[in-house]
């Protein structure tokens, strides 16, 4: 009997061990559960996934820094800016996709995604309609370089600005600022060109409204293009940057990714706000609400200026007029103006720029755009996007107002949109990553039951040695004993 336990545990430990073995091998339950996850990554009408998609569960808030000019006497006289940043204003973001519809028989989606900004006062720093912001005065800046060139309208201008007292700053509600003013020197310019609107807000007409249509691939063809932007306002591409490079619409919204991510992987955004697809590359891993995430960011290289970074010559707009690195000029698609983006505090520009306005103290943990993603069903678990607008301001010949100013590009303000994945859909997450790992465990399961098993025969043949020893030192012993 004692034998037959000890074959018994001896060939179940060598069974099993050869079993585990062969399943880490062939990751015969770690190819189940990418399978399964594959297949469940789908953009279907009726599936949970779909659901999440058109209406995301997880609160998303926009918060809005402003820069308070300090001496503005001093600057129009040629002195560096003394800026000092309000805020937060915080907006809670709602935005579900509407107007959706299959296309090519469920391989593309198209849709819209309006977006409406509810204000949250428990989390701003005070009341937008009653705090004044002193700031650079973007429709005369814009204006001006406008008509820098007609000779005709210069005067026409330069009397409408001494008129109505318009300079090269101006103090306006926070509130006045993001949503929309009628701007005297506009409504003056609208006369004559009905294109320019007399109103201006750096989020005028942004409430409520949406940026365009989309077409998405569903990924029900190619796991790997789940969500990914095909189409944007009926185009594939853009025309605002001067190579076919710099035009490409890249990646998804920045809502959704692929599944099964990697960290060799580069995960693309296109953001209409940005007027470019951005690139971002894996920096750390970490956890979220006890769910594992890879964290992605734009590399150092992604603003930089051609000198560092080459393929960025495509946003030298005009071709050949390259910006300090750190910078984006998205004048040709803001309607003209002379509007320059950055990373708040000029995170990660050229040095000059940092040292050109006071006020200005970058650091990563606040001024970084990042995404955390759960790597193998690629859910979204957190994420900033982090923009600066700033204004170009330069000596324009013809302009008084301008005569002694440096060249700046003048902080405006800057923007945190930033989601968390709410607790209820943390906790349906990490049951769906336990069931996972309890899956492609199994084979390492099987083995600790063949390391066991290896045990107890080990621990029995000693056993049936140590008896055998005594049994063998009992018999050699004399049959009469003598004291």
């Amino acid at each position: 009997m004692a034998r037959w336990v000890i074959y018994t545990a001896g060939t179940l430990s060598l069974l099993l061990l050869i079993v585990s073995i062969a399943l880490l091998i062939s990751h015969t339950f770690m190819d189940t559960v990418e399978r399964r996850v594959k297949q469940a990554t789908v953009l279907k009408n009726g599936t949970e996934v779909y659901e999440d998609w058109i209406n995301p569960p997880p609160p998303i808030y926009m918060q809005f820094y402003f820069f308070n000019v300090t001496n503005p006497l001093e600057i129009l006289s040629g002195e560096k800016p003394i800026v000092q940043e309000i805020g937060p204003y915080t907006y809670r973001e709602y935005r579900p996709r509407e107007n959706v519809s299959f296309l090519d028989n469920g391989t593309a989606v198209s849709a819209t995604t309006p977006k409406t900004y509810v204000f949250e006062p428990d989390k701003s720093v005070s009341d937008p309609h009653e705090d004044l912001i002193r700031t650079v005065n973007i429709p005369v800046v814009t204006i001006l370089e406008m008509t820098k060139d007609n000779k005709v309208l210069k005067p026409v201008v330069e009397g409408v600005l001494k008129t109505y007292n318009e300079g090269m700053f101006v103090t306006r509600s926070v509130h006045e600022l993001l949503w929309g003013y009628r701007d005297p020197l506009l409504s003056k310019v609208h006369v004559f060109n009905h294109s320019i609107s007399p109103d201006f807000g750096l989020f005028y007409e942004m409430n409520t409204t949406d940026d365009g249509e989309y077409v998405f691939l569903t990924g029900s063809t190619d796991y790997m293009e789940f969500s990914q932007i095909a189409e944007w306002k009926g185009q594939k591409s853009l025309d605002w940057w001067t190579s076919d490079t710099c035009n490409m619409i890249n990646g998804t919204d920045g809502t959704s990714f692929h599944p099964l991510i990697s960290q060799d992987d580069s995960i693309f955004i296109f953001s209409s706000d940005l007027c470019r697809s951005l690139e971002t590359v894996y920096e750390r891993t970490e956890k979220v609400n006890k769910i594992p995430v890879f964290r992605f960011a734009p590399s150092s290289k992604t603003f930089a200026n051609v000198s560092v970074n080459p393929e960025n010559a495509g946003f030298c707009v005009p071709a050949g007029n390259c910006l300090p690195s750190g910078l984006l000029n998205v004048s040709k698609c803001k309607g003209g103006a002379p509007i320059i983006l950055s990373s708040p505090h000029f995170y990660q520009a050229d040095e000059s720029l940092i040292n050109s306005i006071d006020g200005m103290n970058p650091k990563k943990e606040d001024h970084e755009t990042f995404l955390d993603i759960n790597p193998l069903t690629g859910i979204l678990i957190q994420a900033a996007k982090r923009i600066q607008v700033n204004a170009y301001v330069r000596q324009i010949e013809g302009y008084r107002v301008t005569q002694n100013i440096q060249t700046l590009f003048f902080p405006v303000m800057h923007l945190n949109e930033s989601v968390l994945i709410d607790d209820k859909s943390a906790e349906k997450l990490n049951m769906i990553l336990l069931n996972a790992r309890v899956v492609s465990n199994i084979p390492f399961m099987i083995m600790a039951l063949g390391i066991l098993a290896g045990i107890i025969f080990i621990v029995l043949v000693c056993r049936q040695n140590k008896s055998r020893e005594e049994g063998t030192e009992e018999e050699r012993g004399p049959l009469i004993r003598t004291s």
